[in-house]
Formats: C-alpha cells, sequence, structure tokens
C-alpha cells in the first residue's frame, strides 16, 4: 500500500520539555546562518518521484493494495484488508465496475461490521460515492450508537443534500448523548450555523490587525469554504509587518487546506480546520508521500498544555476550555464558531496537522479545481513540482514559505487559518490586500531578499 501521509513523519510530543525547545532553537540558528548556503546549493532528491517509480508505485496500489484486498472474502479477520483498499482509492481516485460492485457488498453489510470499518467505508462512500448509497446509510444512522458513526452518516446524507442543517440539529439534540460535552456532536450542530460575510469581514481585518497575536510570528492560510480552491499562505513577523519580495510585493504562495475525503474538519481525515495553532517550530519527515523539504510543526489545543499554546507561564489551568482558546483571539472573534475549529478539532482527538509539502503524484488528481496540488490527511500543503527523470526537486512552493518565516525572524509562533468566502476559485493576493491596510499612517514593510515570482 502507499505509504500514508502522515502516519510515519517525524511528530513533536505534545508536552514541550527543555531538551526539546533547545532542540528547536538549535535548529532554527542553524538554518538562519547558513539559509543562503544550503537554500542554494541543496535539491533534495526523491526517486520515488521518477516516471518509471511512479509507475510502479500506482500498479501496486491497484494490483496489491486494491485488487488483492478486495479480493478477499469480506469476513471479521479481513475487515482490515478492505480498510486498506478504500484509503488506497481514496489516494488514487479510483473506480472502476468491479471495484464499484464490492463497494455495494460492503455497504449492504454495514451495519453488521465493526465500528472502525464502517468508519473506514462511510469515509470512502463520502470521498467517492456521494448521494449514491443513501438508503442504507439512513438505515444506520438510525441504529448506531457511535457518535463518529452517527456524524458521518449525517454529513454524508448533508452533503447528498437529503437531510437540512436544521434536520441534523433536530435529530442530534433527540439522541441520549450529552450534546454539549460531547466532542463529535457539538462540532457536527454547530459548524452548520451560517456566518454573515458581514462578520467574515469584520474579522478579517481585526486578523490582519498588528495587535492580533502581537510580538509573534504569524503564519496565515486564508481559504475559501470550498477546499477544491487553493489558498493563500503570508507571513506576517513579530512586528506586524507582512514580508514582502525582493521587488517589495508582499510575499505569498497557494497553499491548499483540503483533505483526500473533503470531510468537515472535527472527524478523522477531514480537511484542515480553521481556528489558531501553535507554530512549534521545523523537522523533517520520515514519510515518502512528505518529503524531505522542511515542514512546519503546528499543534491544536488538546495536543499541548494551555500554558504552552497560549505562550503564558502563569497560565495554571492543565484541562483546555473555549474560555482559555478565546484569549488569543480578537474580541470582535469571541463568538465567531469557525475560529473554534482547531480548538474543537483538537478536543475530537484530531493530531499531527502540519505545514509541508508533497511528493504524491499530482497526476492522480487531473481534472480537479486543485491540480496539481495534492490533497492530504488534513494538513496544510504546498504544490511541490519533481523531476520525472532522476527525481530531483524542481520547484518548492514549501521551501518559500519556510524561507519566509526564517526571514521573519522566528519560527515559534502562530499559524491562522480562516476560511474568507465561498467564491468558487483559488483565493488571490488581490483579494486579501485590502485586509493588510491596517498598519499605521507611514508605516510600510521592509523589503526582503526572497525572491519574487518571476525570480
Amino acid at each position: 500500500m502507499a505509504a500514508s501521509l502522515h502516519r510515519n513523519h517525524v511528530y513533536s510530543i505534545p508536552f514541550v520539555i527543555i531538551k526539546e525547545r533547545l532542540r528547536i532553537t538549535v535548529l532554527f540558528l542553524h538554518l538562519l546562518i547558513f539559509a543562503n548556503i544550503s537554500f542554494a546549493q541543496y535539491v533534495p532528491i526523491v526517486k520515488a518521484t521518477t516516471k518509471a517509480n511512479r509507475e510502479k508505485t500506482y500498479n501496486n496500489i491497484v494490483n496489491n493494495s486494491i485488487t488483492k484486498n478486495l479480493a478477499l472474502p469480506l469476513t471479521d479477520s479481513t475487515e482490515e484488508n478492505w480498510r486498506d483498499a478504500f484509503y488506497a482509492m481514496e489516494l488514487i481516485n479510483y473506480k472502476t465496475a468491479w471495484v464499484d460492485g464490492r463497494v455495494k457488498q460492503a455497504i449492504d453489510s454495514i451495519e453488521k461490521r465493526s465500528a472502525g470499518f464502517q468508519r473506514a467505508l462511510l469515509e470512502l462512500c463520502y470521498t467517492n460515492y456521494p448521494a449514491v448509497f443513501t438508503t442504507p446509510i439512513k438505515k444506520l444512522i438510525s441504529t448506531t450508537r457511535y457518535s463518529k458513526i452517527y456524524a458521518l452518516c449525517a454529513e454524508y446524507l448533508y452533503q447528498s443534500k437529503k437531510i437540512t442543517s436544521a434536520a441534523i440539529t433536530i435529530a442530534t439534540r433527540k439522541l441520549n448523548f450529552e450534546l454539549e460535552k460531547d466532542s463529535i456532536l457539538n462540532p457536527l450542530v454547530n459548524s452548520k450555523r451560517e456566518t454573515s460575510p458581514k462578520k467574515t469581514t469584520a474579522i478579517l481585518k481585526e486578523l490582519c490587525s498588528k495587535d492580533f497575536l502581537k510580538n509573534n510570528t504569524v503564519l496565515f492560510s486564508f481559504q475559501r469554504s470550498n477546499r477544491n480552491y487553493p489558498g493563500l499562505a503570508l507571513i506576517r513577523d513579530s512586528l506586524g509587518n507582512f514580508i514582502t519580495d525582493s521587488t517589495g510585493n508582499i510575499f505569498s504562495v497557494p497553499q491548499l487546506a483540503r483533505s483526500m475525503s473533503s470531510l468537515p474538519f472535527y472527524l478523522t481525515n477531514g480537511n484542515t480546520p480553521q481556528g489558531i495553532f501553535r507554530m512549534n517550530g521545523f523537522d523533517v519527515s520520515k514519510s515518502t508521500a512528505i518529503g524531505p523539504t522542511t515542514n512546519i510543526q503546528l499543534m491544536m489545543p488538546y495536543e499541548t498544555s494551555p500554558a504552552y499554546f497560549l505562550k503564558d507561564s502563569t497560565v495554571t489551568d492543565t484541562v483546555w476550555t473555549a474560555e482559555l482558546y478565546k484569549r488569543l483571539l480578537p474580541k470582535p472573534a469571541g463568538d465567531y464558531y469557525p475560529l473554534y475549529q482547531s480548538f474543537y478539532a483538537g478536543k475530537a482527538g484530531r493530531t499531527e496537522i502540519i505545514a509541508h509539502g508533497t511528493t504524491v503524484n499530482p497526476e492522480f488528481y487531473k481534472g480537479q479545481p486543485f491540480y496539481p496540488h495534492t490533497p492530504t490527511e488534513g494538513c496544510l500543503s504546498s504544490k511541490e513540482i519533481w523531476s520525472d527523470k532522476d527525481g530531483k526537486r524542481i520547484e518548492s512552493n514549501q521551501q518559500l514559505l519556510v524561507n519566509a518565516i526564517i526571514k521573519a525572524g522566528n519560527n515559534n509562533g502562530y499559524c491562522v487559518v480562516i476560511e474568507i468566502d465561498d467564491q468558487q476559485k483559488p483565493v488571490s493576493l488581490k483579494e486579501i490586500l485590502p485586509y493588510l491596510k491596517n498598519k499605521n499612517p507611514g508605516e510600510s514593510p521592509p523589503k526582503g531578499d526572497l525572491p519574487s515570482k518571476n525570480e
């Protein structure tokens, strides 16, 4: 089976110790000292990206991960094989008449299967078979005892326009769950709230203000509500200035916040949540799918202590609450639910959401609005192009993003993901610039030595 996008990558421990902080500091200083040399001369190579190896990988996925596993009879002992096939089908967007028949066999017996199998199958159906299996999923939602399975069923029916947000709210409140305490059903209901475009505009202005997360480097990722369209990443330094390129223009690179499944933020393998993440230095992944380009480590609430997340040693609370997280938000955003998504995603158990590059073959997704970007299991992903002849890295927006954070002077700040609207097109810098005009009169961001897009 193809390497998982995140299962093997290096992961920062949730509670940071002195040794780890020293390691990050030393790595950052090393990058600062050798940035001009290393980034200019070092060219990563990933042999898996050559044409021959990509063809070999694709054939292996089809023949072994999918066909061989689905050819097995579906029993308790083979559920794991079928789940591996489901993941592989999502990864390469694979469908045939025979595969469709095997999926139908699985969905017809879904009520008899384990919760883990149900979760994997519902994710596949949401991704590859929207609106196809509404009848068995309607039946399952009325009988399941698991909140995550209930939520997956509800999201499938909602996507298929077989249930309204109001109906989800009413039905969910009738369940014998403690809705406000349930880490899955709470965001299921509350994420269906409609947000006013006027309110979003006001929040965007607050987020781009120098006073927001003052004295911190901030990675902003501006996204569409339809994650099929790439967003845009910008970097603000600790003085409140947005990093510029060598021409004096605001630096930006496209960034995808879409997962393979495109499930909502609170579910496993769902899209990148909106909200605030703690930026926790750099690392290099062991995952072939992510590749050797430096990644940006991020943490959500519940992955670390409130004191570390808030960068406030006076915080003595060890149990997370929404009120603690709220301290980082500008006052007008205190009741703006979208910015609480990272909090509720962490509460629901999501982990290891980082910002990274990719070596996944973009041809799996040719014809998709985000092509040649590649989706992930919920991370922020930047486009990288690798030579199909020798595997050398040809283009890397991820490296440009890392360079911009180094230019900002500190990789120990925050990341903010925010949806700006629902237009059906990639986010452009022209749309973001009006929100950046909150600087004091006479101030302008310093010119950097990052290359412009034309260099």
